[in-house]
């Protein structure tokens, strides 16, 4: 009797020990359900849990809009002889005379290369003094100094050429194959002509953004719509920027996924289903597919809009809830934007804790049942 007695107290203290294992918190890769619910506005915490499905799919479907603006879309094209401040002429003069006012002895030609403009768009010709060539062609040009040496010498003939310099340039800079600084001529007055020129981009194009900065003003596209929309593609001015440059949206996954890392967009819009997909999709193991959470800092408007109030002030915290075995949940999932700086977290399933449970609660009854054999 007492024997029986005694294996009984080991039996019960073996028992309280695996409670107080089962208590213990055991390691896990996050919150549960029980305890993202509790952090609801309506519980104990300050975000709004809610439930995804068709309406509020739509109150989020928030994408970056990217585009120029008017001063970009609506701006001509310069012309290609258009002579700017900082280009670079070559002149020759004929005069009609044996002895000119320019022409060396026994020469009736002379030859002006390399005359510069000048930062007020000017250029000095000898004996016909200082003349305006910015904003002129070469042929008006032509027409001014031929009407300037008239006056003293018969007849002169000007011939005026231009070559691109400093004033009519933009630089290519970024995910671009040759960065530099390149003319705008006849050939590049655009800017997907300027882009192929550079030799195109070496990022993705699918994320691929192209930002032109002109002056205090910066706008920027998607380098696909580029090419989807002819509106796009401006004219340049002289001293343009232009950036090439990988889309630096990205979103955290954490839980029960393939992997838990700070993952940037491969795509322009991104679907809560395809965000899964790409690192890796659910753990087979550990996952809830019940508990698939987004979590995300929604501005005013869309916070009103999700929650059907009016009287939301400010930024709101909100939890998406995504249940992928209803019906309809896989369609949610696929519809659900997911935002840059979003964070994507997955529960684990009851039955990994239990399982945990069970195993520390094993691993503490084997050295005890060692030591009991030892005692009898």
């Amino acid at each position: 009797m007492k024997r029986t007695t005694s294996r009984w107290a080991r039996i019960a203290a073996l028992f309280f020990m695996a409670c107080a294992v089962g208590a213990c918190g055991l390691p896990r890769s996050g919150p549960g359900k029980k305890e993202i619910f509790s952090g609801s506005v309506m519980k104990e915490g300050d975000a709004f849990v809610v439930s995804v499905n068709d309406r509020v799919t739509r109150a989020t479907s928030v994408t970056p809009v990217l585009g120029f603006s008017s001063d970009f879309l609506n701006a001509g094209q310069v012309g290609s002889d258009t002579i700017r401040s900082g280009d670079t002429l070559a002149l020759t003069i004929w005069e009609n005379v044996d002895d000119g006012l320019l022409a060396d002895q026994g020469n009736s030609a002379t030859l002006l290369e390399e005359v510069q403009v000048d930062g007020s768009g000017f250029i000095f010709v000898p004996y016909a003094g200082r003349i305006k060539a910015s904003g002129n062609t070469p042929e008006r040009l032509r027409q001014i100094i031929t009407e300037k040496l008239d006056a003293q010498t018969p007849d002169p003939q000007v011939l005026v050429t231009r070559a691109a310099g400093d004033g009519a340039t933009v630089s290519v800079m970024g995910g671009i194959t040759k960065q530099g600084v390149y003319p705008i001529s006849r050939p590049t007055r655009t800017l997907s002509a300027m882009i192929a020129l550079a030799g195109g981009v070496t990022v993705p194009t699918e994320i691929a953004q192209i930002t032109v900065s002109r002056g205090s003003q910066t706008s920027k596209i998607w380098f696909d719509d580029l090419h989807t929309d002819p509106r796009l593609d401006i004219a340049l001015r002289g001293g343009d920027r232009i950036l090439v440059e990988e889309d630096k949206r990205a979103f955290s996954v954490l839980g029960a996924t393939g992997t838990q890392n700070r993952v940037r967009f491969e795509t322009q819009t991104l679907s809560a289903i395809e965000a899964l997909a790409q690192v890796g999709g659910l753990n087979s193991n550990l996952a809830d597919p019940t508990g698939v959470f987004v979590f995300r800092n929604e501005p005013e408007a869309v916070a009103r809009a999700v929650l059907g109030r009016s009287d939301i002030i400010g930024d709101q915290r909100f939890v998406y809830v995504l249940d992928l075995t209803e019906p309809n949940g896989m369609f949610e999932a696929r519809d659900f934007a997911i935002r840059d700086d979003d964070t994507l977290y997955v529960t684990e399933a009851p039955f990994v804790s239990w399982q945990k449970t069970l195993s520390a609660i094993t691993g503490t009854l084997n050295p005890l049942a060692n030591y009991s054999t030892l005692v009898n």
